[in-house]
């Protein structure tokens, strides 16, 4: 292996993905296994995060199935000591459970002064408190390895103000905020040692989002159009078009990297609509 590819490689590296039951989360576990790192593969569905642990492991990589709500602090801890016990260490953290909730919903008929604010409430605590409760768990443990690398998962909602969103869209204005200043923080206590940066992805067609963008034929919803006429590609993203940035991230290429974000979405935040 040449040196340029030495420093993107992931060889003995171990990364937790919370969210890894997701349709993102599996681009993002596939494309950590296959630059060489052991993943633990975090979700709330036993059944899909045991199947994809299996999987990788078939494959010839290394994975191990972690079931946790990312709002149970007694879980995660039970998930990184497995993790620990499993591979002696952790390297990285990718937090990309989140998403949006139907009840942070606001559609255009409704009541804006009486919209479900236990509603906005849920979508603002799992995006943020579910980026921030696995920070410090298994960021602890990144410490007590010496070094790593911490990526969260934002969204164009925070340059950009998309309708009908407004629970998700705090929730991941607050996670970009915690991302700066925990970027800063580790780095007054750790140096480069340990670094924290975000992914923005664009649109990408998940089961949060999918009803939302697209009819039951396939075809696009009116909010679809508009996402497709403002994307300067005029497509949706693929999610594995996200993992040669995440792999960036928690590799050793990016290591003067940290408190930054970094936007995959086929040009919507760059584009005025005109």
């Amino acid at each position: 292996m040449d040196k340029m590819s030495n420093i993107f490689s992931l060889k003995d590296k171990v990364i937790v993905v919370t969210g890894g039951t997701g349709i993102l989360g599996y681009a993002f576990i596939k494309a950590l296994s296959n630059a060489g790192a052991a993943v633990g593969i975090m979700g709330r569905n036993e059944k899909v995060a045991i199947e994809r642990a299996d999987e990788i492991n078939a494959a010839g990589g290394k994975a191990i199935a972690l079931i946790a709500d990312v709002q149970n602090e007694v879980a995660l801890k039970e998930c990184c000591n497995k993790v620990l016990y499993a591979f002696g260490k952790i390297d990285g953290l990718v937090n990309a459970a989140g998403g949006n909730v139907p009840e942070a919903v606001l559609q255009p008929g409704d009541d804006i002064f009486s919209m479900d604010l236990a509603g906005m409430k849920k979508a603002m605590d799992v995006n943020l408190w579910g980026t921030v409760l696995p920070t410090l768990i298994f960021g602890k443990a990144i410490a007590e390895n010496g070094s790593g690398s911490i990526v969260n998962i934002s969204s164009v909602s925070v340059p950009r103000t998309l309708t009908k969103v407004l629970g998700y869209s705090m929730g991941k204005s607050a996670v970009e905020s915690f991302n700066k200043w925990m970027a800063v923080e580790l780095a007054n206590r750790y140096g480069d040692k340990i670094r924290m940066n975000a992914l923005v992805p664009g649109f990408f067609l998940t089961e949060q989002n999918r009803t939302l963008l697209t009819n039951e034929n396939g075809s696009y919803t009116s909010r679809g159009e508009s996402v497709i006429k403002q994307t300067p590609f005029k497509r949706f993203g693929s999610p594995d078009e996200l993992g040669g940035v995440l792999v960036w991230l928690l590799s050793d290429a990016s290591k003067f990297v940290t408190g930054t974000t970094i936007t995959v979405d086929g040009g919507f935040t760059s584009f005025s609509g005109v």
